[in-house]
């Protein structure tokens, strides 16, 4: 059964922080348009991904560049494969044996690549959105229509589990599918989490690396219930009208600390900070050093600093308010 924390609820409300936050800066200023995701591998290493250009970067973990994976099949030995390594990569993630893992939605596959970027696999995916590493060489891929939220391929390739089941929001299982698409992130204890991008309520749900479901995050506080309820009225409308699905996603983006659990999530320029137990600890407005509005899809939680990503303004670097807090 999963238990359902409720991320805002009337108690809590007056020890939440609710402030505007400003970068410290600019980084990695050539990445910009086309940013998808920014993941600290459990090798250590930073990997970027930006589509279609300039593909996957790969950094040390002094922040020097060791790897690039491009559309064209270029690496960092300036050595032509011959042929596109990634067609449009949507995420991405490294292992920790170093391997690295591009859900390519535009080859409907997750290209497996060396810590050097030789192409080991393609394991045949419809549709790959999300991919997220797992000890013993397994990854997780969430995809935008097969029946469950989440598959789980060993390190051959094989299907060796899947899970979770889509949150029933319409009668159309089309539409119902498309409005469960989710990003994953995991933690240093193997969870998984999958952050539902179309729930009128924004929720992220913790699973166990066998596919348990754990506890849910949930932002449901009296300031979110127009925007879910206006949310659920256009699902309704969209049902009616039989169209193919066109929604604005709801929750951007999400990022976990790996030592702890606690939860970052993005609901466009508002960041929201929860604690491991899925209680809202904090709201803030993010902001780029020039005052300009940071609308989040990739968020990077590491010991002593934010990395938030947004398409196309670019990657920023913002002190950790929870830590300076507590200072």
């Amino acid at each position: 059964m999963v238990m359902c924390l409720l991320g805002c609820t009337a108690g809590s409300a007056a020890a939440q922080d609710e402030a505007d936050l400003t970068a410290r800066q600019r980084i990695f200023t050539g990445v910009g348009p086309g940013l998808r995701a920014v993941k600290r591998g459990a090798d250590g290493r930073l990997y970027i991904l930006a589509s279609p250009s300039p593909g996957l970067l790969v950094f040390d973990a002094q922040g020097k560049q060791v790897l690039s994976i491009n559309e064209i099949g270029v690496v960092s030995t300036g050595a032509s494969q011959g042929h596109s390594l990634i067609t449009f990569g949507e995420d991405c993630d490294g292992a920790a044996d170093g391997k690295i893992y591009v859900a390519d939605r535009g080859a409907n596959v997750v290209q497996v690549f060396s810590s050097e970027g030789t192409l080991l696999r393609s394991i045949a995916v419809k549709t790959p959105v999300a991919v997220a590493a797992l000890p013993e060489g397994e990854v997780a891929v969430g995809t935008l229509r097969e029946p469950h939220l989440v598959i789980v391929f060993d390190k051959n390739g094989r299907d060796v589990r899947e899970f979770g089941d889509p949150e029933p929001l319409t009668e159309r299982l089309e539409l119902n599918r498309y409005l469960n698409i989710g990003q994953l992130a995991t933690d240093a204890e193997d969870h998984l989490y999958y952050a539902f991008g179309y729930l009128p309520e924004p929720t992220v749900r913790q699973y166990d690396r066998l596919g348990y479901a754990g506890q849910d995050i949930q932002y449901t506080g009296l300031e979110a219930m127009p925007a879910a309820q206006a949310a659920r009225k256009e699902i309704e409308r969209q049902e009616r009208r039989g169209n193919q699905p066109s929604f604005r996603r709801i929750l951007t983006a999400v990022g976990v600390d790996r030592a702890n659990g606690e939860v970052w999530i993005a609901l466009y320029n508002n960041l929201l900070h929860f604690d491991k137990e899925g209680n809202r600890r904090a709201t803030y407005k993010i902001y780029a050093p020039d005052g300009a509005r940071l609308e989040a899809n990739t968020i990077l939680v590491e010991k002593d600093r934010l990395i938030i990503g947004s398409d196309p303004l670019g990657i920023y670097e913002f002190q950790r308010p929870d830590k300076k807090n507590s200072q």
